[in-house]
């Protein structure tokens, strides 16, 4: 269970796997393995994406599943603090009750950890609107790899002095472990109502994005899917969409009633221009979910007829269309399929790439393609990663978009937190 995260096609056994309850038992197997020059491992939950939970053969995996209970929440303030083990919707959970909720949402909410929201600076599907990790992040506790505890930051706003906060949220684990964190809460919209809009390109859906982002309209989420996912999530869940579109958009707002009609209104009459083939409103709860069915169950529906790699680099929203076009031109010169599925108000690409792992070769040329597809979101003037992280799956790849002396400089940074590495 704990050779490898959800990039499956690599895996290795680790030396031991240790499960502590307590900040004070993390440090005590930091401080031995220090002492022992023994490398650490930290682990959430095991969802990542990247490989960033990918042990070595001469390694401690250091997981932190058990650490999960709420040890304080302040409605007045708006912040619940948190053992990072704890599942990112149960943090929610522990507050809805009280009209309150986290907002970061990732795919894998129902099993990922705090702590590789931490690491990975995760977001979701509504982090046009509300921000990722680092956006709702207010402190933490956390362990050096010489066994130290350190508090960073807090319930207030703004720390004084160095942001070590920016620092440590999307470190992926190199630089200690986070036992604990402070995150910001918010009051529960009013309502929420999603569109969802077909359309006969997936180059004009994507155009459609643009003109929503820049006409200053700011819905919660705004998610595309491309053909090959429409059919493959009929297929899966059977959610109603329409078959014969090369594109759908899910465009979600949300507020009080007529807040919401206003910013519906705007967004159907912005789609309208671009001929859509169907534009359905939701009308209750049912459609509601209905709408966002098959979006949700995207990635289990890919893995039921192959296997994937997900892509995750990041692009602005105005190159959506281009972006759209060289996937699908990279995608034939390789002979493969790709279905994609992303967050496309904050322009983060998911690609899935598939292939059969069982043929040799297969996942050498999926890699290659994926590589491809990253240098291709770089080269737009984006990045490698939205929020999967870097991992070992795009750590070859980070010469691409940094600089010598960037580099240089993140692995200064390693150095003083971690100085035998």
């Amino acid at each position: 269970a704990y050779d490898c995260d959800a990039l499956t096609a690599y895996s290795c056994s680790p030396l031991a796997v240790t499960l502590p309850r307590t900040t004070e038992e993390v440090a005590t197997i930091l401080r031995i393995c220090f002492e022992e020059r023994v490398p650490v491992i930290p682990r959430g939950a095991g969802t990542g994406l990247a490989g960033g939970a990918l042990p070595t053969a001469d390694a401690v995996v250091l997981g932190v599943a058990r650490m999960n209970r709420v040890l304080e929440t302040d409605y007045d303030d708006r912040i619940i603090r948190v053992q990072t083990g704890r599942t990112n919707l149960s943090v929610t959970g522990a507050v809805e009750a009280d009209g309150f909720f986290y907002a970061p949402d990732p795919s894998s909410q129902l099993a990922c950890a705090i702590a590789g929201n931490i690491g990975m600076n995760s977001g979701g599907a509504h982090c046009l609107k509300y921000g990722v990790t680092t956006n709702n992040l207010l402190g933490v506790r956390i362990v050096t790899m010489e066994g130290e505890i350190l508090d960073v930051g807090g319930a207030h706003m703004d720390a004084a002095g160095l942001d070590l906060l920016g620092v440590i949220c999307g470190s992926e684990g190199q630089l200690g472990v986070v036992t604990e964190a402070t995150l910001r809460i918010l009051p529960k919209p009013e309502g929420a109502r999603p569109i969802l809009l077909a359309f006969d390109s997936a180059v004009v859906a994507g155009a459609c994005v643009s003109d929503i982002i820049k006409a200053g309209v700011l819905p919660v989420a705004i998610e595309f899917m491309d053909k090959p996912i429409i059919h493959l999530t009929e297929k899966f869940v059977g959610a109603g969409y329409p078959l014969d579109a090369e594109a759908l958009l899910i465009v979600e707002v949300e507020g009080s009633p007529a807040e919401i009609d206003e910013a519906l209104a705007r967004i159907k009459d912005i789609a309208s221009r671009h001929d859509p083939l169907e534009m359905r409103e939701s009308t209750g709860p049912e459609q509601s979910a209905a709408i966002w069915k098959g979006r949700k169950a995207a990635f289990g529906a890919t893995g039921s007829v192959a296997d994937y790699l997900c892509m995750d680099g990041t692009i602005p929203t105005s190159a959506l269309p281009q972006m759209l076009d060289g996937i699908a031109s990279l995608a034939d010169g390789y002979g493969l399929k790709v279905a994609n599925v992303f967050h496309a108000g904050d322009g983060n690409m998911h690609p899935l790439i598939l292939f059969n792992a069982n043929e040799p070769g297969e996942l050498a040329k999926a890699e290659a393609l994926g590589a491809d597809i990253l240098t291709l979101c770089v080269d737009m003037g984006g990045c490698l990663t939205g929020e999967h992280g870097v991992g070992v799956e795009k750590r070859d790849l980070m010469v691409r978009q940094y600089a010598p002396q960037d580099l240089d400089a993140q692995m200064s940074v390693k150095g003083v937190f971690d100085p035998h590495w």
